[in-house]
């Protein structure tokens, strides 16, 4: 009888120990959890070589609600987007070092003329981080200027 309890101790013990911590996946190392000021989370994407920020959100047919791309410039700089060849509405969201929101741009519209006839947002401010979300989700989530995001 004791051999058996050994056994079974033994067997929960190894399923126990199997189960360790959630399997890493990609979209963890890619991506980053955005929290807002009202409480709801984003995840987006990180954008960080000159490649992948140069690219962005051109050729996607959707973004999800609750899902977003988060650049990362490596310092202060008056940085301006613009919506050519992205194929849906965007939201473009600029933060400085602390994080604040100091420029919004509501619903960009995508622009699938030449390049040159595509209008240039923001890079009015001194900026460190861009969030870009789906057209509306700004005023859906009550994003305003000053406030801090955390990620």
């Amino acid at each position: 009888m004791a051999v058996r309890q050994i056994l079974l101790a033994g067997g929960l013990f190894a399923l126990i120990a199997c189960q360790g911590p959630k399997p890493v996946t990609v979209e963890d190392y890619s991506t980053r959890m955005v929290s807002l000021p009202g409480g709801q989370k984003i995840r987006a994407e990180v954008m960080m070589r000159e490649a992948d920020v140069q690219r962005g959100m051109k050729y996607r047919d959707s973004l999800a609600e609750d899902r977003g791309m988060l650049f990362l410039h490596g310092s202060p700089g008056n940085y301006a987007y613009w919506m050519h060849e992205v194929r849906i509405p965007l939201d473009m969201i600029w933060m400085d070092e602390n994080k604040r929101i100091v420029e919004m741009y509501r619903n960009a519209k995508p622009c699938p003329d030449a390049p040159e006839k595509c209008p240039v947002y923001g890079g009015r401010q001194q900026a460190v981080f861009v969030l870009e979300l789906a057209g509306g989700m700004a005023d859906r989530y009550g994003l305003k200027l000053g406030q801090q995001l955390e990620f």
